[in-house]
């Protein structure tokens, strides 16, 4: 939303007024001077505008041609929108001529507190707002440049930091605190006018958020950006953390841009000036007023759309209750009625149970035999059953075991040499367990085999139950029939039974005694029957718990599989383990041997020298003493002197090309290190 100072009509003087005020007061002629020459360069160039604009348009098509088909209204709008944005950038041009001038007097950094700078982005604000269309949302309508200022991350890379830094500052929450946020960074960037560029050159975009004859999408807004082209040559060090850019209200003041001049013109003509720069002054806060009570407008359209929703809700809401209450009502009735049905079938079950009763007398002894071999049944499943489970317990407690075996050898793995003969060890228990667990398996599936049977001979027994219930139910139809056969037979024999009827009074009493005692006993077997189908309900969720450790088994069984797999690994580990141990073994004993033939080498090297002629007199070897006939000769291996017969053998050496001159000994020990090196 925007906020502009709003003047009254009638608080503006009239041109006589001013006048006469001129002539009352000539030292006002100070100020009125620069009013005059601010008007008529106005003045100059809105005609100036006006008419480059009115031939652009009639060349584009705006204006309306002779004969075309426009209306009169529209041709008023669009010169409408033509003055607004030749107003906009003449006030964007003294704003920006003004600010670079009082940027270069002062010689140093403008801070966010320099009025020129402030009416600067007013301004810019002003200019960013011209045209923008409006976006309905959730919350309400939405109006705010920072829309488009938003592409030109998109666009240009290099304003990404920019957008990252308003982002994340906490003070900011409306859209047009971070539009203003984005404008002064650009500013201290220097690349204002380049990012506005960039917008103006992808105006396909532009066309999402503006009119199409808004300033930023016609050739105004080339202009402005090539004027913002000169800000450049400002250094600016604004402070965003202190201010509060959200509630800002961006009024233009006209005061900064009157400057005093010693030009002497008629009083006539100031009077005049300072009346059309009233005019144009109030137009543009009529055009900012009309803009406001618009908005207004829309807003009250939204409350009175949004009342009548509320209305007919409620009208909703009323009908909803209404048919509620109906439905209450009924559902009333509807209970009185079950309740009349309710008390009636009560009655009808009192004479069922009763008739019920009798027939349950002639069907006791039946019953007892039957409940008698459940009894049984039932027994010998509760001993299967607790077997078992101690075979459960069992099983669970070698696959613990197997569990802790199974860590032991992963542990054991990462001790390579020092625990071979343990793992081997380890490895022989581990299969003796494997086989008992699988026989151990193989018995629980037999067991679980014959549970399932004696499961499915339970169920035929049940069923064969159920068979002869029914058959009881035949035998007392016809018991029923029976009896009112004989009940005719004793109508017609009452005659002769008349003097009976005392014996039969006390038949009868003794027979109602004994009908007591069968309704207790009926009692009692409906308590019995109740309990023996809670048992039957136990024993089929027993089968369902042992089908569940079923499936368990199979798990385990599936997991001996796994371990048994990896066991096999393991071998398969242990013996390229063990191959690799026999290798270095090898290894290590051949430079061993190679060792001990280098200390014996360096030994000799160590303790001999080359002995002179004149220090040996004997040979070393057979010590027989030199003369002309023995002569004396020298071992080139050792150093040594001996005669000829003790170093007559010869051999190559590493230090000579040529087989030399070597003693006995050295000529043993020579050929076993060559032996043992081809070995």
């Amino acid at each position: 939303e925007e906020d502009f100072e709003i003047i009254d009509k009638k608080q503006l003087p009239d041109a006589a007024a001013l006048r006469n005020e001129e002539k009352a007061k000539p030292e006002e002629g100070r100020w009125s001077a620069p009013i005059l020459s601010l008007a008529r360069k106005a003045s100059e160039n809105l005609a100036l505008s006006y008419g480059s604009a009115l031939k652009s348009a009639s060349l584009v098509g705006f204006v309306s041609k002779p004969g075309s088909s426009d209306s009169p209204a529209k041709t008023s709008a669009r010169c409408h929108t033509m003055e607004e944005r030749a107003n906009l950038m003449n006030m964007m041009k003294l704003s920006i001529k003004i600010l670079i001038q009082s940027a270069l007097s002062l010689g140093r950094t403008l801070d966010s507190d320099f009025p020129p700078l402030q009416q600067f982005f007013v301004v810019l604000e002003h200019c960013l707002k011209h045209g923008l269309k409006v976006k309905k949302t959730f919350i309400g309508q939405n109006k705010s440049f920072f829309g488009p200022l938003e592409l030109v991350e998109k666009l240009c890379p290099e304003a990404s930091d920019i957008a990252t830094s308003v982002k994340n500052l906490p003070e900011l929450k409306t859209a047009v605190g971070r539009g203003r946020a984005w404008l002064y960074l650009a500013l201290m960037q220097k690349k204002l006018a380049d990012y506005l560029k960039v917008l103006l050159d992808h105006k396909h975009l532009l066309s999402e958020f503006y009119e199409p004859d808004a300033l930023m999408m016609e050739e105004e807004g080339a202009v402005i950006v090539g004027l913002l082209v000169g800000l450049n040559v400002i250094d600016a060090n604004l402070c965003l953390k202190g201010e509060d850019l959200d509630s800002q209200v961006g009024v233009i003041d006209f005061s900064l841009y009157l400057k005093e001049t010693q030009d002497s013109d008629g009083k006539q003509d100031g009077g005049i000036t300072a009346v059309l720069d009233q005019k144009h002054y109030v137009e543009e806060l009529n055009r900012h007023l009309s803009c406001t009570v618009a908005d207004l407008q829309n807003k009250i359209d939204c409350l009175e759309k949004t009342n009548s929703k509320l209305q007919e809700e409620l009208a909703a809401a009323t009908d909803r209750i209404g048919s509620l209450q109906e439905e209450q009502q009924q559902l009333k009735q509807q209970n009185e009625l079950i309740r009349e049905r309710s008390e009636k079938s009560v009655e009808v079950t009192k004479e069922d149970t009763k008739v019920e009763l009798d027939t349950y007398k002639q069907s006791r002894q039946g019953l007892d035999e039957m409940y008698s071999d459940v009894w049984k049944q039932l027994k010998e499943e509760k001993k299967i059953r607790l077997e078992l489970e101690k075979e459960l317990e069992l099983q669970i407690g070698m696959k613990t075991e197997m569990e802790i075996a199974m860590k032991l050898l992963e542990k054991d793995t990462h001790e390579k040499q020092d625990t071979l003969v343990a793992l081997r060890q380890q490895l022989e228990e581990v299969k003796a367990i494997n086989l008992q667990m699988f026989h151990k398996s193989q018995n629980a599936e037999c067991s679980l085999q014959q549970k399932t049977e004696a499961i499915s001979s339970f169920e035929g027994k049940t069923n064969e139950m159920m068979s002869s219930m029914k058959q009881m139910e035949e035998r007392l139809q016809q018991a029923e029939k029976a009896r009112q056969a004989a009940e005719e037979r004793c109508s017609k024999m009452k005659q002769e039974l008349a003097g009976r009827l005392d014996t039969c009074r006390q038949q009868m009493s003794q027979l109602d005694s004994k009908c007591s005692t069968l309704e207790k006993e009926l009692k009692s077997e409906k308590e019995q029957r109740q309990t023996l189908q809670k048992e039957l309900h136990q024993e089929k969720d027993a089968t369902t718990l042992l089908k569940t450790e079923l499936q368990q088994m199979e798990g385990l069984k599936k997991e001996l599989r796994k371990l048994q797999d990896e066991k096999q690994q393991l071998e398969k580990v242990c013996e390229e383990q063990e191959q690799a141990l026999q290798e270095m073994g090898l290894h290590l004993s051949q430079s061993k041997l190679k060792m001990e033939d280098i200390k014996e080498v360096n030994k000799a090297l160590k303790g001999h020298t080359w002995l002179k002629d004149d220090e040996a007199t004997h040979c070393k070897q057979c010590e027989k003493e030199f003369s002309i006939s023995r002569r004396k000769h020298h071992c080139r291996n050792c150093g040594d002197i001996f005669c000829n017969t003790c170093s007559s053998n010869e051999l190559a050496l590493p230090s000579y090309p040529k087989p030399v001159r070597v003693c006995d000994t050295c000529h043993t020990l020579l050929l076993q290190r060559c032996s043992s090196n081809s070995s």
